[in-house]
């Protein structure tokens, strides 16, 4: 099987630099597929794992959520051309006012043990008002590991991170809408550089008169991403998926996003799982 090259891999469509000059998200977030390079399609998926707790589930709905998590490793066993993420999202609760936000996202280029990248990322948030309108301050370590141009070898490099956010939320009926405003403050290793994203999301639950604490529910977002400098478009996600809200304090969605940068155009398979400790 022919191999990409580096520079076919991981140069910045837009600017056309390579790491050292390109961040981590950009670099670990790109795929390609043939109708791009007209090569080895590659492609990265989102794995999370939930966890259950001895809340009662429906046994089929349970059943159906698990065999869809687990069907990803029977093809990432086959082909190692196919990127594995493993995610781990969680939110404490400390009060009806202060949270704290935890998240550890450690991509393989393989199955697992070819390292992409490791994403560590925390941060406290205060409810302006109980239970909504939350302002948020993060930071966030990043460790990628590309492959050298034409080699087999690899070097690394690391982004430090510090963000502020808003979240508001409102619900309609069986309609949740969040709004995301987030601006980051980006240490790469010879650079610095400034991101705005706005996020918008709507769940709409599918069988109200079940318990709230176990439904399902259509989910859809889209999140623009825009720089400082003379590149403002960085990128825009646009996802849709199926959620199911195993308890109070645990829901899983499966999804299709897509990614566009400017010149890249991607469909990516999302598994999230989001755990309120």
């Amino acid at each position: 099987m022919e191999k990409l090259t580096y520079e076919e891999q991981f140069t910045d469509p837009i600017t056309g630099a390579f790491p050292g000059k390109i961040d981590s998200s950009t670099l670990n977030t790109w795929s390609f597929n043939t109708h791009t390079v007209g090569k080895v399609g590659l492609t990265r998926t989102h794995i999370a794992y939930p966890v259950f707790t001895n809340e009662k589930t429906p046994s089929k709905m349970k059943t159906f959520f698990v065999l869809i998590l687990m069907t990803p490793f029977g093809l990432f066993a086959q082909s190692s051309d196919v990127g594995n993420w493993i995610i781990y999202f969680g939110d404490k609760k400390i009060n009806n006012r202060w949270n704290w936000h935890h998240e550890v996202q450690y991509r393989n280029f393989n199955f697992l043990g070819d390292t992409e990248q490791l994403l560590l990322r925390t941060g406290f948030g205060y409810n302006i008002t109980e239970k909504n309108n939350n302002i948020h301050f993060g930071c966030a370590y990043i460790y990628s590991e590309p492959y050298i141009m034409n080699t087999d070898n690899k070097t690394n490099y690391r982004e430090y991170r510090v963000y502020q956010q808003f979240i508001t939320r409102q619900v309609f009926g069986r309609l949740s809408v969040q709004h995301r405003y987030r601006f980051e403050q980006r240490f790469l290793e010879d650079d610095f550089r400034l991101r705005l994203r706005y996020f918008l999301a709507i769940n709409v639950v599918l069988n109200p008169k079940k318990s709230k604490n176990q439904n399902i529910y259509l989910s859809a977002y889209n999140e623009i991403f825009l720089n400082t400098d003379q590149n403002i478009f960085d990128r825009n996600r646009v996802y849709g998926g199926l959620g199911y809200k195993f308890s109070k304090k645990i829901r899983t969605e499966v999804g299709l996003m897509n990614q566009y940068t400017g010149r890249v155009s991607r469909n990516q398979f999302n598994i999230i799982t989001f755990v309120a400790l």
